[in-house]
């Protein structure tokens, strides 16, 4: 499969790997040139072209940039032919009025995604923390594999996607329809808590859309006072024990 994957931040740079080294033909850029993609990024195969290349001829693209930055990326996008899929691995943080978001219109983040881009969207790879994604890969089979939510309003898009996080190294759970993808943004249970395949089920299940804001807040702030000390050992998991104590 020819996959172009637009951000070689740490999750953008993790699934260039990854998916290069499962035999896809990879193709990656970023807003500064091919030429500054460092060579690490590119080590299993992958190509780094310009931006205006990356979504050329591919039957997917993956967009793995900071949410504002998406209307950036319009006019890449634009072009790209209808059969291509489009993946999105950007984040929001929630309002504080118990709203599930309010951008644009009091949207969904995901949905809001795909009116900006002109095209659905399949929502993958957000909810899990970049350290855990590059360190807990999995062969399919293993006992404990740790699992990551699939959002789509088309079904044939959300297989495609699972089947990608798969071959990165995770069971796919399908998260159901974008309008629900709030329930794998920060502060729901699922959020980067590392759980296996039926405990991202029981999460997603679990989330509640007043609580998520407020629980959100409550790590943040729990996360600026920890790690304002320099000299603290936090641990390599500390995102992750946070996120699990504040919001399961």
């Amino acid at each position: 499969m020819k996959i172009g994957i637009l951000g070689v931040g740490n999750i953008g740079a993790t699934l260039t790997r990854r998916l290069s080294e499962a035999g896809h033909h990879v193709q990656v850029a970023n807003s500064r040139g091919p030429q500054t993609i460092d060579s690490d990024v590119l080590s299993t195969g992958a190509q780094a072209v310009e931006a205006a290349d990356v979504v050329t001829d591919v039957d997917v693209v993956i967009i793995s940039i900071p949410l504002a930055k998406i209307p950036d990326v319009a006019h890449l996008i634009a072009g790209v032919p209808p059969g291509t899929v489009v993946i999105d691995t950007s984040n929001y943080y929630p309002l504080r009025d118990g709203h599930i978001e309010a951008l644009d219109g009091g949207q969904v983040e995901s949905l809001w995604v795909s009116e900006q881009l002109g095209r659905p969207v399949v929502k993958a790879w957000n909810a899990i923390t970049s350290q855990s994604f590059d360190a807990y890969a999995a062969p399919a089979g293993t006992t404990g594999r740790l699992a990551i939510p699939v959002a789509a309003d088309d079904d044939a898009d959300r297989a495609l996607g699972m089947a990608l996080v798969e071959e990165t190294g995770f069971d796919a759970v399908d998260a159901g329809g974008l309008a629900e993808s709030w329930r794998q943004q920060p502060g729901a249970p699922v959020y980067c808590t590392d759980l296996s395949a039926a405990e991202v089920l029981a999460a997603l299940a679990a989330a509640v859309v007043t609580r998520s804001p407020r629980r959100h807040d409550l790590a943040m702030a729990v996360i600026a006072e920890l790690t304002a000390d320099p000299t603290a050992d936090l641990g390599e998991d500390f995102l992750v024990r946070v996120n699990r104590l504040m919001y399961r």
